[in-house]
């Protein structure tokens, strides 16, 4: 457990904090032997944690520690730790501005971009330079094997900058990254599902975009960065295109929600709908249960139940009929 990570400490000071966490009091030696490191390492920890007022000294033959109270010593922290971004923020934009009032560039409209930690960069700053919208297709593979969430999306809804993203089937494939999709809809995300996208992209104003550099044989840690061009126009009609065939994710509706019925569509619910879409496009049921944030039963048990109200003989031939009948 790293602690206070996000208030600029070390992993040995963390150790320390938790260990007298337990201890309620305790001397270097004590410490040491709880941690396991050396008194020297505690003596530095306990210095780090003295100056960030999380820690009292009593006596000095030998010390005593003892921790003030986490709810006051870590809320002033980080309150402290606010005003330090803040004014690193404010920082940042005088020199982006100084960038900005600068000699116009005279690059590539397409530039290669290579590494984790430059593509990492680039989508960071794609995001903070946006002022309207954010448009983006989710689909592995992602950096280091893994989906992470982008926190900073949060931040951007809530000063007003717009969210659409399609999400691929595959992107839905573990519950955390199902969560976040909902969290990020709670906060105002426009949210679509289409089992078959794979068209991983971010478009940011329609004038900036970072896409993959291959397709075929998609590398997430080298990516193309766009800039405004023919081809930026390209990339917003593919996602359109995907965008207007994808399924939309309903905010707010959890599992055990009294669906609304359509009035013109008897017996039918707006989950309902969403079900029969995603079912029509391919996706299976614990694919479909992910992203509708149901159970993989209660997917089976409705999937049999409108299956039998259209008459249909296999789940493919329902989704033809749903779509026949005007429900999807």
């Amino acid at each position: 457990m790293f602690l206070l990570e996000p208030v600029g400490l070390g992993q040995r000071d963390n150790d320390v904090y938790l260990a007298l966490l337990e201890l309620r009091r305790a001397t270097v030696a004590q410490l040491a032997e709880h941690v396991g490191g050396s008194q020297a390492d505690v003596r530095a920890a306990l210095a780090v944690l003295l100056g960030a007022g999380l820690v009292h000294q009593l006596g000095f033959a030998p010390a005593v520690y003892l921790l003030v109270a986490p709810d006051e010593a870590l809320a002033a922290l980080i309150q402290r730790r606010r005003g330090d971004l803040a004014r690193m923020q404010v920082r940042v934009e005088e020199l982006a501005q100084r960038l900005r009032s600068g000699p116009p560039r005279t690059g590539s409209a397409v530039e290669l971009v290579e590494g984790e930690d430059a593509v990492i960069a680039s989508v960071t700053r794609l995001q903070a330079h946006a002022r309207k919208e954010v448009l983006a297709v989710d689909a592995p593979p992602y950096l280091g094997g893994q989906w992470n969430p982008n926190d900073f999306e949060i931040t951007q809804l809530a000063g007003g900058v717009e969210y659409r993203f399609v999400y691929s089937a595959d992107s839905l494939s573990t519950p955390l990254h199902v969560a976040n999709m909902r969290r990020c809809v709670e906060a105002g995300e426009q949210a679509r599902v289409l089992p078959n996208a794979s068209m991983k992209m971010v478009i940011v104003d329609r004038h900036t975009a970072l896409m993959p550099a291959s397709y075929q044989n998609p590398d997430p840690a080298v990516r193309l960065l766009v800039r405004e061009s023919a081809l930026i126009d390209v990339l917003v009609f593919c996602f359109e295109a995907m965008w207007s065939r994808a399924t939309p994710v309903v905010p707010g509706a959890a599992p055990d929600d009294v669906p609304e019925r359509a009035a013109d569509k008897p017996g039918l619910s707006v989950r309902d709908g969403e079900l029969l879409s995603l079912l029509a496009s391919g996706m299976k049921d614990r694919s479909i249960a992910r992203a509708l944030g149901v159970t993989e039963r209660t997917v089976g048990r409705r999937v049999t139940e409108l299956m039998a109200e259209l008459g249909a003989q296999s789940r493919f031939q329902a989704g033809l009929l749903a779509a026949r009948k005007g429900w999807i």
